[in-house]
């Protein structure tokens, strides 16, 4: 099989993965994972992988493949598996379970190499650019950074009490954090390097951006410069895209019929896609907010989409 270029997948609860040609939006292949539903994709750097996130396995599949089964099984969680992503190189793998652990996973290694303790459900995880700090956020809304090098939390903050944390993301230059919690509200920071390697957060904005839950916020990569973007997700059934210079609205992406659960931008930033309740996955353009293609063929909600069409990141 040739690899295709772009990699977009979509999963949920009707215990698939489906494969789609971006353009066409035809399905070229469904993995069945009878386990649970999947709550979280990752493609690996180099393409050649995707990690599916569930309860409580994670699962690595082959992109480029025929065969139905998992190369390889991560096991030692014991709950929900709420986030997953990887290292740069893809020589490492982190996820967040709602068993209250973050834990890291040498791919060229068995079994987990390191486990942090949350001691709440973690319901997002996300990867400085530095690649030595993790930061996460749970259910009873603590976000820690935990400092790879030190081995170690080396910061711990609480923007709203008892308000969990749904989803977190980071600027690809490492300038900001953006949180999202249950209450629709968006807390912004600058992050500042502090002499030792923890990071500082400065206050730098709050964003009251839906009535409802934020499931899933996400900032625009590299090459979507100068134009910096902030786009959030909800249960409100729409999308808001949101300039980052000033936090205004610049739209808002409505066609879906539910719960709006997870999105991914193109590498250039000129599209994203969205996954909902309402069993669809969409492609936006960004430039005026419309839908151009919807993915359809799950018969249940799509909570999670992962997408790769950049180059491949690999020195390996």
């Amino acid at each position: 099989m040739s690899q295709p270029s772009v990699i977009l997948a979509t999963a949920g609860y009707d215990h698939t993965i489906r494969f789609w040609e971006a353009k066409s939006g035809r399905c070229y292949r469904t993995l069945q994972y009878p386990d649970s539903q999947v709550n979280r994709l990752e493609i690996t750097p180099d393409k050649q992988y995707v990690a599916a996130a569930g309860n409580p396995h994670i699962r690595l599949y082959e992109v480029n493949s025929n065969s139905p089964q998992p190369v390889i099984s991560y096991d030692s969680h014991t709950s929900n598996v709420m986030a997953v992503g990887f290292q740069c190189d893809g020589n490492w793998m982190y996820s967040g379970s709602e068993d209250g652990t973050v834990k890291i996973w040498d791919l060229r290694a068995p079994g987990c190499q390191r486990e942090y303790e949350s001691r709440a459900a973690v319901n997002t995880v996300v990867l400085h650019p530095n690649q030595t700090e993790l930061i996460s956020g749970d259910q009873n809304g603590n976000i820690r950074v935990w400092d790879l090098t030190a081995n170690s939390c080396s910061c711990e903050l609480v923007p709203e009490v008892d308000t969990a944390v749904k989803s977190l993301t980071v600027m690809w230059d490492g300038s900001l954090v953006v949180a999202a919690n249950n209450h629709g509200t968006c807390y912004v920071w600058r992050l500042l390097r502090g002499t030792q390697t923890m990071t500082n957060f400065e206050p730098l904005h709050k964003l009251q951006a839906h009535n409802g839950y934020i499931l899933k916020c996400l900032l625009s990569p590299e090459f979507c410069e100068p134009h910096r973007y902030l786009a959030t997700a909800s249960s409100d059934h729409t999308v808001k895209i949101w300039n980052v210079d000033g936090f205004t609205l610049e739209r808002t992406l409505v066609g879906h019929q539910r719960w709006v659960w997870d999105c991914v931008f193109s590498v250039d930033g000129a599209y994203l896609i969205t996954a909902s309740s309402d069993s669809t996955a969409r492609l936006w353009k960004m430039d005026n907010g419309e839908a151009i293609r919807v993915y359809q063929g799950h018969h249940k909600a799509i909570v999670c989409c992962a997408l790769h069409d950049g180059a491949e990141s690999s020195q390996s």
